[in-house]
C-alpha cells in the first residue's frame, strides 16, 4: 500500500470561474469568493503552508457546488473544458500538491462523455466530480447510465458532493438549514438512490466516492434493510450490502462518533480524508485531520484512513 497523505475533499474557485458562472445565471456564487481558495500566489502560499502543518502531501480540487450543470449545453461544455483546463495548468505547476476531479456539462450526457475521456485521458484527471442532483435528475436517472457504463469500464472514481439545494425542501432551505443539515441529508438521498436503483451492484468497478461520510447512513444500514421488503423490494442488494461497496470522505467537522459510526458500518478502509478546504480553515482544518487519530480508532485503520485509502482508491503512487 501506498502512503501518501491526500484531501480528496477540497476546492478552488478562480474569479473568472465564477464570473463565467454568474453570466449565466448563477446567484450563489459569493460564499466561494475572497476565502482563500482562489489560484493566486497568496492564496495558493497559505493553502501549501496549511496543508504542510496537517501533514497532506497532495489535494484533489473539485468546483462542487459550482458544477457546470446547466440547461443549455454550449454553455456547460464551455465552462466544464475551462474549468477542467485550469485545473490541468494548476497541476502541471505543483504536480506535488494538487490532483483534481474533473467537471462535466451534465445533464448533456453524450458531450459529458467526451469532456470526461478528455479530461481523464489527456489532462490527467483521477476521477469526475458531480453533484447529488443534476437540475432535478437524481443520480439514478437511468439518462446518466452511458456515463457510469464508461467509468465502470475505467473503473473510474464517481466523486459526489452536495448541490446545495436543502434536498429540494422548503422545510431546510426555508429555515436557515441548507448548509448545515441540508448538505448530509443530500449525501444520503443520492446515495440510497444509488443503492434502490442497484447503480453500485450493476457498475462494480466504477468507484463512487460520497461526502461527509455518506450524511446519515453510517446510523442507518439495518433499518434500511428491514423497510426493503415494504417500502422498495425490487431492491437488487441489501443497503447494508451495498454501503459498503462505496467510499467516504471524513468530513464531519471533526466529529469522532460520526467517524467511529462510519468505519463500524462501513469498514475503515472505505474512509478516505477530506477537509473540505476552505470552508474548514486555519485550525478548523488541522483539527480535520487530527481528529482521525484521536476518535479511538485502532491505530492501522488510522493509518489507512490517512494515509493509504485514498492512494489506493486514486491509483496514485508515492513520491
Amino acid at each position: 500500500m501506498t502512503h501518501l497523505r491526500i484531501d480528496v475533499h477540497a476546492h478552488l474557485w478562480t474569479p473568472a470561474f465564477l464570473d463565467r458562472l454568474e453570466r449565466l445565471g448563477k446567484t450563489d456564487t459569493d460564499t466561494q469568493r475572497g476565502i482563500g481558495a482562489d489560484a493566486t500566489e497568496a492564496d495558493l502560499d497559505r493553502r501549501f503552508a496549511l496543508m504542510d502543518q496537517a501533514g497532506i502531501d497532495l489535494q484533489v480540487l473539485s468546483v462542487a457546488p459550482q458544477s457546470p450543470h446547466l440547461t443549455g449545453e454550449a454553455d456547460a461544455v464551455a465552462l466544464a473544458a475551462s474549468a477542467n483546463e485550469s485545473y490541468a495548468e494548476l497541476v502541471a505547476r505543483f504536480p506535488g500538491r494538487f490532483r483534481a476531479f474533473a467537471a462535466l456539462p451534465l445533464p448533456h450526457v453524450d458531450a459529458a462523455l467526451r469532456e470526461a475521456v478528455h479530461a481523464l485521458d489527456d489532462l490527467g484527471a483521477v476521477g469526475v466530480g458531480v453533484t447529488t442532483t443534476v437540475l432535478g435528475h437524481t443520480l439514478a436517472d437511468p439518462v446518466f447510465d452511458p456515463l457510469y457504463e464508461e467509468l465502470d469500464r475505467r473503473g473510474a472514481v464517481l466523486y459526489i458532493h452536495p448541490a446545495g439545494e436543502g434536498a429540494a425542501s422548503p422545510l431546510i432551505t426555508g429555515h436557515n438549514m441548507t448548509w448545515m443539515v441540508g448538505a448530509p441529508v443530500e449525501d444520503t438521498v443520492a446515495v440510497m438512490h444509488l443503492i434502490l436503483a442497484g447503480i453500485p451492484v450493476r457498475y462494480p468497478r466504477m468507484r463512487i466516492l460520497a461526502s461527509h461520510l455518506g450524511g446519515a447512513l453510517p446510523l442507518l444500514p439495518r433499518r434500511l434493510d428491514n423497510h426493503l421488503a415494504f417500502e422498495s423490494p425490487e431492491t437488487p442488494e441489501l443497503p447494508s450490502v451495498a454501503v459498503g461497496r462505496l467510499w467516504y470522505d471524513t468530513v464531519s467537522h471533526a466529529h469522532a462518533p460520526a467517524l467511529v459510526a462510519a468505519a463500524a458500518s462501513f469498514g475503515a478502509k472505505r474512509l478516505v480524508l477530506g477537509t473540505d478546504f476552505p470552508y474548514e480553515d486555519g485550525e478548523v482544518f488541522l483539527r480535520a485531520v487530527d481528529y482521525i487519530a484521536d476518535s479511538g480508532l485502532a491505530p492501522e485503520e488510522v493509518r489507512m484512513i490517512l494515509d493509504t485509502n485514498a492512494a489506493d482508491l486514486l491509483g496514485l503512487s508515492g513520491p
